[in-house]
């Protein structure tokens, strides 16, 4: 495999069939850092001929890939994670520049990447079967095999790390892979994919095309030969892929994000509260999918706890995300950027304004915006309703137990959703009536790759991490084998 991509200096290209090659239209578009808003790299503007060869090569690869020994499989996957962590610094630089997120957080990321392809490295050689209690003379077994071709979508806030969940199991499963990063953010995967060839990764088992949506997202999508599709992004376009993955009967795992509600009651511990309110919606600059960005709080430390969010979201740094004292960098990319931009100026309608509501004004380059706070927030004002995706907050007063259940399920969205509180007993209660897929106490945002991720409503379905993300990659066929030496006697 040709070295053709690196940090600087040489284009990338797309990865199909081992070989590092051009778009067929020889298009090309550029990479921006969105801190300083320059361009740092160009890649290839792939359309659905180069979709083409991708799906032929990891077709062609499957047939071999498939028939790995498990071992071998997680052998592979145990090499990609020792090169991702020898080449961390480079890696979690690369998605700073790329992204604009914090260096420290960048660098969490990269060693949650590393982890994700150990455990599935392990994890590969633990798929098995079942043999089934039929009442017949008979031996009936569940095997499980891998599905096929996947065609992974990848989004753009944590770029490196949604790969890895993608790819992890799909490799420990068996699959091959066609995957699509964000236009956006690229590189990370590219630059990691230089070592497939170097750790024994056969070519054509993970081919990377880069592109946008309407060119390579939804060739892939359409693509006959695409057995499964794992797309995590906005619920419109996770319709999208829904309507067009049935022509075809794909299998289909869709993460769509949300509007989680951060739950907080009067006898939550309140300094661990503050600082749990404050993380779950602002740290990744608020582009979280599972982003708590409905403050709910129970009115009797309602005041206390807003004065206290506010004075402490003031003292967010917010910098040059290169620099280690940054908390908060830029959003990814100018139309992101107005995007939040818009909301901020609707919460000024919709709400009252704590803090924050525009842009930072000693920063004239890259798109920064500030932390904010909207507080006296109806549950129905769009702020509290869509999906915002950006450093916005929603503060939501609540009465009781019942008040905080109603309006924290209020939502067309349930992938996350926390609850603070002393009274382990309410707690519980939560979370057996919260709807969500995931729900934290007295904690936000803890991700483990050995636990499932996914949601409900329309925050998507099926299940990413644990046994469940491996799963997703598998089909499961029965074999039954007759055990009576005499005939079956139809006749």
């Amino acid at each position: 495999m040709e070295n053709t991509a690196t940090v600087s200096g040489v284009p990338y290209r797309a990865l199909i069939n081992g070989e590092w090659v051009e778009s067929h239209s020889g298009k090309r578009f550029p990479v921006v850092d969105p801190s300083t808003e320059d361009v740092i790299a160009e890649v290839p503007d792939c359309n659905e001929r180069d979709v083409d060869r991708a799906v032929s090569a990891a077709r062609t690869a499957f047939e071999t890939w498939s028939q790995t020994t498990a071992q071998e499989r997680g052998r592979v996957l145990f090499r990609l994670a020792e090169c991702v962590r020898k080449n961390f610094d480079v890696l979690a630089e690369l998605e700073t520049r790329n992204t604009g997120k914090p260096i420290v957080e960048a660098e969490f990321d990269v060693n949650d990447v590393a982890t994700c392809f150990e455990y599935y490295g392990g994890l590969a050689t633990k798929i098995s079967g079942h043999v089934n209690p039929v009442p017949d003379n008979a031996l009936s077994l569940s095997l499980k095999e891998p599905v096929g071709v996947a065609g992974q979508i990848i989004p753009w806030n944590f770029p490196l790390l949604m790969a890895a969940w993608k790819l992890a199991p799909a490799l420990a499963a068996g699959c091959t892979c066609v995957l699509k990063p964000a236009e956006q953010t690229p590189l990370t995967v590219l630059e990691l994919a230089r070592h497939f060839d170097e750790i024994g990764l056969p070519a054509g088992v993970v081919n990377i095309v880069t592109g946008f949506g309407e060119t390579v997202g939804s060739p892939i999508v359409r693509h006959p030969d695409v057995n499964k599709i794992a797309f995590t992004g906005s619920a419109q376009v996770g319709k999208v892929i829904m309507r067009e993955a049935a022509e075809t009967v794909k299998r289909v795992t869709l993460e769509l994000g949300g509007k989680s509600p951060n739950i907080f009651f009067a006898d939550a511990d309140f300094e661990a509260a503050i600082d749990g309110a404050l993380f779950g919606v602002f740290v990744n600059q608020g582009e979280v999918c599972s982003a708590g960005s409905r403050v709910l709080v129970e009115r009797k430390i309602y005041d206390k706890f807003v004065e206290a969010m506010t004075a402490k979201a003031k003292g967010i740094t917010l910098g040059p995300p290169l620099q280690r004292a940054t908390k908060m960098g830029p959003l990814v990319s100018k139309e992101q950027y107005d995007r939040v931009r818009s909301y901020q100026d609707l919460g000024k309608t919709e709400a009252k304004l704590a803090t924050g509501g525009g842009r930072p004004a000693a920063m004239s380059k890259g798109y920064y915006v500030e932390p904010t706070i909207f507080y006296d927030v109806d549950n129905n004002a769009r702020i509290a309703r869509e999906e915002i995706f950006g450093p916005v907050c929603s503060v939501i007063p609540f009465e009781n137990e019942q008040d905080a259940l109603r309006i924290a399920n209020d939502s067309p969205y349930g992938l996350a959703a926390a609850v603070w509180s002393r009274d382990i007993f309410k707690a519980l209660r939560m979370v057996k009536a919260l709807r969500a897929g995931i729900v934290w106490v007295n904690h936000m945002q803890p991700t483990y790759v050995e636990a499932p991720w996914g949601g409900y409503k329309q925050s998507g379905f099926g299940r990413e991490l644990g046994q469940s993300g491996v799963d997703e990659y598998l089909e499961t066929k029965q074999v039954h084998i007759n055990l009576n030496e005499q005939p079956i006697g139809w006749y």
